[in-house]
């Protein structure tokens, strides 16, 4: 782990640069390796070293919705969340967890989205979203509506 929750704190043990953007409450971090995250106002996530490399490669995220965009690496990079773990080897995607449901959106790329409780996982591709619960029910991959994407994306001042 790189730190307690936060960016500002992280940032300095991560090997992240931390930007905030003016009049918004967003965050950016851009991370060696080629890791880029943009947080929204009040996200709450930590960074993770699983490599013990010196770079970021996975986060824990437990509130809001954070934007990836992650190279690609033979390690992969990993989101887990408490009610889904996503998976890529390099794309950009968007997390956004609320109470009791995480939803995993991909702009580019693929990413593997499981329940934490559950080896079965779905596949996403650009466009496609999941949203993940508490549930057992099978996930359901869609293709987002425009207005849902632009929403989320909003948020992430994208």
């Amino acid at each position: 782990m790189l730190g307690a929750e936060g960016a500002s704190a992280q940032s300095a043990n991560s090997g992240c640069a931390l930007t905030q953007v003016g009049g918004t409450g967003r965050q950016i971090l851009k991370c060696r390796g080629g890791l880029t995250i943009t947080a929204e106002r009040g996200a709450r996530y930590t960074l993770l070293d699983r490599s013990r490399d010196g770079i970021v490669d996975a986060v824990r995220a437990r509130s809001k919705a954070i934007l990836l965009d992650a190279p690609k690496s033979p390690s992969g990079f990993v989101v887990d969340t408490p009610q889904a773990i996503a998976a890529v080897r390099g794309t950009k995607w968007a997390v956004d967890v609320s109470a009791g449901k995480t939803a995993v959106f991909v702009v580019r790329g693929a990413v593997s989205v499981r329940r934490q409780a559950a080896p079965a996982a779905v596949v996403l591709g650009p466009g496609e979203g999941v949203d993940v619960d508490e549930s057992t029910s099978a996930l359901v991959v869609k293709r987002w509506p425009q207005p849902r994407v632009n929403a989320l994306m909003a948020r992430l001042g994208q």
